[in-house]
């Protein structure tokens, strides 16, 4: 396996992605089942995807709004580890929050804190690949990340699931069953954090100098000015902003709208464990196509995939089993194209800027996930239906994969 021939460094890198994807697996599983309890309750009834894709938007666009500012001055010697432990504390005392007995209102807020966190803190982490691994290596590493990621999730997840549905045999509520899975998840979190924090080192980086904020502001627009004049890295960053839309979007509303179809519970988060287990082997298996066929071509291959996942679930999805099928097929590709996005990006920037390119990356993919669930917001509020709020996202796919259509092929990128 390709993890027997890493680095310490590497292994540490991959294992923060094992403690990340738990919490990502719960949120994406349980804990939109959670607030809907919480809502029901409160309110007899709610509008769970308007509701959920709401907070999802307010999160994604503080990420995006921040990054590029933090991104760049994290390029300063020492800065990025301390902008990933910063916001990696802030994800993990918000998870522990959420195991407290909150309305629905604050614990939409807490999740909205912790998911700022979380994904804050992977923005400093995917710019840390460029320190780790080389460009020859990236396609690998990535995707080994991505794959840990998935099968190591399930370990805490199995636990939680055990204790959810069979608390109650043993006694234990399941409102206090789903509290402690969260105090669970972010002890994994931090375990698998711990061995990254002691061991990175940034080798890219800019010299320390007075004024570094006003020097960060002003070169933000020289560095807008450099990513424009980079035809190849215009156009991958643009068609990133489309085809990420449909990736994220499936992923953090997946069991909403499952839920808002009135499948059962037990159904979708038994469904979303299976797509970890087989985007483990996948997420593998695609790193090393990449290498034989071409990142891009791999990429490509992973959005065609990625609309026929929206047209299934706008036209076909109205069942568990249904549902089983969209989510082994969603495991096919999830972990790949993540992978391989954030390794092509990594070869065609400067190393010693990587974080501040890495932010506007961030900000192309987390402006992506506004439009796409302001979009399934929106059209469900619209019509009353959220499989029209689903398929509104199929025509962003559509442009990012034109777009790379049109990029040079894979042997004109260094590395490949």
């Amino acid at each position: 396996m390709a993890t027997a021939k890493m680095s310490r460094l590497e292994r540490n890198w991959v294992m923060y992605d094992v403690g990340n994807s738990a919490l990502v697996l719960l949120n994406t599983s349980v804990v939109p089942i959670y607030f809907n309890s919480l809502l029901t309750a409160e309110a007899g009834s709610g509008t769970l995807v308007v509701l959920w894709g709401s907070a999802q938007t307010v999160a994604s666009l503080i990420v995006a709004l921040l990054m590029p500012i933090l991104g760049s001055l994290a390029d300063y010697a020492g800065n990025k580890i301390r902008f990933f432990i910063g916001f990696f504390l802030t994800g993990l005392v918000c998870c522990l929050t959420e195991a407290l007995p909150l309305s629905a209102a604050a614990f939409l807020g807490v999740y909205v804190l912790a998911t700022v966190g979380l994904n804050s803190s992977m923005t400093f982490y995917d710019a840390m690949l460029t320190d780790v691994t080389t460009d020859e290596r990236m396609d690998t590493v990535s995707s080994s990340g991505y794959a840990w990621g998935y099968i190591g999730s399930t370990v805490p997840f199995v636990a939680c699931l055990a204790l959810i549905f069979g608390g109650p045999a043993l006694g234990i509520p399941t409102v206090v069953a789903t509290r402690a899975s969260f105090v669970i998840t972010g002890i994994w979190w931090l375990v698998f954090t711990i061995p990254l924090i002691r061991t990175y080192k940034q080798r890219y980086y800019k010299e320390r100098e007075p004024g570094a904020v006003m020097r960060t502001l002003r070169g933000l627009k020289g560095t807008m000015a450099s990513i424009a004049r980079d035809h190849r890295l215009l156009m991958f960053m643009v068609a990133f902003f489309f085809y990420i839309d449909g990736v994220h979007t499936v992923i953090s509303m997946a069991t909403s709208y499952g839920t808002d179809l009135g499948i059962d519970s037990a159904q979708l988060v038994l469904a979303l464990l299976v797509t970890q287990f087989v985007a483990f082997p996948s997420a593998i298996i695609y790193g090393r196509l990449a290498g034989r066929v071409g990142t891009l071509r791999m990429i490509i291959v992973a959005v065609v995939a990625y609309v026929g996942c929206v047209l299934f679930a706008a036209f076909f999805l109205r069942s568990a089993v249904e549902f089983w099928i969209l989510a082994i097929v969603v495991g096919l590709f999830q972990g790949g194209i993540q992978a391989l996005s954030r390794s092509y990006f990594g070869k065609i920037i400067p190393k010693e800027h990587s974080n501040e390119y890495y932010g506007f990356f961030d900000i192309f993919g987390r402006y992506a996930s506004v439009m796409g669930t302001l979009l399934v917001s929106a059209v469900t509020a619209l019509t009353g239906r959220s499989d029209l709020g689903v398929l509104s996202i199929g025509v962003l796919l559509v442009v990012g994969l034109v777009i790379l259509l049109r990029l040079p092929a894979d042997e004109a990128v260094a590395g490949e």
